[in-house]
């Protein structure tokens, strides 16, 4: 049933197709040679496997752009991909197109196997605009020497992976309206809120129960010391997160810059003014939601759907109907900086073999890429035919509703070879995202949340790029527990938070391993281009 339904499918697409792509001769001559393109891609589903035969894309493909596209999954595993690109490549047999990690990539540069698709962009404007801004142009390019000159190319297609920049800054607008306050700005007006909304009953229920801000110690990898829910505070000293990796001249770990002392010194003015939520030691992240739906602080960074998905939101709206948050921009410190915090930014890389653009490929390849991000290409790659494995909602939405056979639907099992190239064209968009981060109305207060609105909301707001972070190297356990300990006990009298105190602390950190790591740090991502 489904060779049958995909063939009519196939049929009844080329009757109505209308694909130009410009810069790239529109469309085919009948009296042309169709081009054979090998790819070589990451499968969206690895158990899945791959398109079938029959699938209407190899159709569409070869009646409307005049290419003859032969497909194969790269392993599932990331290092059997690496072994198979590398064979490829010492044999001088890879594809015209392929998935490579970015750990190869620079190999394959150096060894002048890849061609550099700088031209490429222009010739697919559609998915360019999509797809490769200047961050992802800049990930793929590199130093070379060519013809006698010093040359820098792009070497590699960079598109989106996960999503990012998903979590904001947030206040109760209510208590705000209740004191008469406006939203803070700088760091100190967020202190003077804090301390308000401790202080002043932005509740109106006449009791002493509630704080300005509220966290816990979601400490990782990537956010060492007070964890990735204080990054706010950290960002406005321009030491968010554990790594800068913004330049070779300023890469190295946070905590030994001058301004991270800055910081705890504002945090613990925080601290000694009594107005965070004292539990912030000894919350865990269930408490720590559940705290702010019981209305014990009124400023936080909480996590998108965390904040304002049905479930998420609901015990808030029952508990406080009247109540209101809002996504702030976070504080702006003494000199200026301001971050809710770092992200990194995945990419998925292809890249084009020199053999391929030998055999003058380039354009091909590259009308094929702007087909697959226009909208035919758009949903079909990513959801299947429509009426057979979606339909769309009334936003434009694809669904598995009201479809002829359900088990057709793109969300089966049955369906998923269909869609096997889906993450060459996903990139995070609003009809990606409108599906699982729908607006609906609240059940007691009746307002309207909406979910990708707030997504966008969060990423709009000042971050700070720390591309790489999450594959830098971890200290050891001694030195893991050296500094969590040391930075927190700061901020429980333990120790007492002098420049004097700091800097012995910072030199027992350095001489357990501190500065090993960082040294070891800055060179891994200097080698992984990390870091330029």
């Amino acid at each position: 049933m489904v060779k049958n339904m995909a063939l009519a499918a196939m049929v009844l697409s080329i009757a109505s197709l209308d694909f130009s792509c410009s810069k790239n001769g529109g469309e085919a001559k009948a009296s042309d040679k169709p081009v054979d393109i090998e790819l070589w891609y990451g499968a969206a589903v690895t158990e899945a496997g791959p398109p079938p035969a029959d699938w209407v894309g190899y159709g569409i493909i070869k009646e409307k752009l005049n290419i003859n596209l032969n497909m194969s999954a790269l392993p599932s595993s990331e290092n059997d991909q690496d072994q198979k690109i590398n064979a490829a490549g010492a044999a001088n047999a890879l594809p015209d197109i392929f998935m490579v990690s970015n750990k190869v990539l620079p190999r394959l540069v150096e060894n002048q196997l890849l061609a550099n698709v700088d031209d490429m962009y222009d010739m697919m404007p559609g998915r360019t605009s999509k797809l490769y801004d200047a961050s992802a142009k800049a990930f793929t390019s590199f130093t070379v020497q060519e013809k006698g000159k010093t040359v820098t190319h792009s070497y590699g297609l960079a598109q989106p992976g996960s999503i990012v920049r998903n979590e904001g800054v947030l206040i109760r607008k209510d208590w705000l309206d209740k004191l008469g306050l406006s939203v803070p700005k700088t760091t100190d007006e967020f202190l003077e809120v804090m301390k308000a909304f401790t202080y002043k009953d932005p509740d109106g229920n006449g009791k002493d129960d509630t704080y300005g801000i509220g966290g816990y110690l979601e400490v990782s990898a990537t956010n060492e010391g007070l964890g990735r829910r204080f990054d706010p505070i950290f960002g406005a000293f321009g030491v968010a997160g554990t790594w800068n990796l913004s330049s070779v001249e300023t890469a190295g770990l946070n905590i030994n810059k001058p301004e991270y002392y800055d910081a705890m010194e504002f945090f613990k003015k925080i601290i000694d003014e009594k107005v965070i939520d004292p539990n912030w030691l000894a919350y865990k992240k269930d408490d720590f939601r559940a705290a702010w739906k019981q209305g014990r602080f009124g400023i936080m960074r909480e996590q998108n759907a965390a904040y304002s998905s049905k479930s998420n939101y609901a015990p808030f709206d029952k508990n406080f109907p009247e109540g209101e948050w809002i996504i702030v921009n976070p504080p702006v410190g003494p000199s200026g900086k301001s971050s809710v915090g770092t992200y990194s930014q995945s990419y998925r890389i292809y890249a084009v073999s020199q053999k391929a653009a030998s055999e003058g490929k380039k354009a091909a390849i590259a009308k094929l890429l702007e087909w697959m991000s226009s909208d035919e290409g758009y949903y079909l790659l990513g959801w299947g035919v429509e009426g057979v494995n979606y339909t769309k909602n009334a936003q434009g939405v694809p669904t598995a509703d009201n479809l002829p056979d359900p088990n057709l639907a793109y969300t089966s099992s049955a369906a998923q070879p269909l869609t096997q190239l889906r993450n060459m064209v996903y990139y995070n968009s609003d009809i990606e995202l409108a599906s699982r981060y729908p607006n609906y109305i609240t059940e007691v207060s009746k307002k309207e949340m909406k979910g990708l609105e707030v997504l966008r909301t969060m990423q709009s707001k000042p971050w700070t790029a720390c591309i790489g972070q999450d594959k830098m190297p971890q200290p050891g356990a001694d030195l893991e527990r050296f500094y969590q300990q040391g930075v927190v006990e700061f901020f429980t009298g333990k120790r007492e938070l002098t420049k004097e105190n700091w800097a012995k602390f910072l030199e027992d950190f350095n001489k357990l391993g501190g500065a090993d790591w960082e040294k070891n740090g800055i060179a891994l991502a200097k080698e992984n281009r990390f870091i330029k």
